[in-house]
């Protein structure tokens, strides 16, 4: 349903006592403006769809810090929370909890992204993004990036 749509019928309560979870994740873009996926693996929720890297900033975290934070451990890259530019950012609500998760892009780092945690990696072209499954958090990310990369 578009705005008009749903404009023209009577608003929805928004949900109560659903939890908010703050997510960073980033568009890492190489020199040919590839953007890495990362696929989740077995034994994790939404396992065998793709995303953006990143994860949840803890207690006393900005996002920028978790996002470099994440990058380490989950793909053995070293950057800092100034390589990371603000670019969108998606509010998506879940069964159990609501997601808030800005978008960073990033083009430095050091070291070549490895799969540390058993997820499949892949480097795409921002106009092929939508022909990877995604969770539905992730799937307004994929304009914003079209729209400014």
């Amino acid at each position: 349903m578009g705005c008009v749509e749903a404009l023209q019928q009577p608003r929805n309560e928004t949900p109560s006592g659903l939890k908010i979870v703050l997510v960073a994740a980033v568009a890492l873009a190489d020199s040919q403006n590839n953007i890495l996926l990362a696929k989740r693996p077995k034994g994790k929720a939404m396992a065998g769809l793709w995303e953006f890297p990143g994860g949840k900033v803890k207690e006393g975290e900005t996002p920028e810090f978790a996002l470099a934070r994440e990058l380490a451990e989950e793909l053995a890259i070293e950057t800092r929370e100034c390589c990371f530019t603000p670019l969108g950012f998606a509010s998506h609500s879940y069964d159990d909890f609501h997601l808030m998760m800005p978008l960073y892009v990033c083009r430095m780092w050091r070291g070549e992204p490895k799969p540390i945690e058993g997820q499949e990696l892949v480097w795409v072209k921002p106009t092929d993004l939508a022909k990877y499954d995604m969770p539905p958090a992730d799937i307004p990310l994929i304009h914003q990036i079209q729209d400014r990369l």
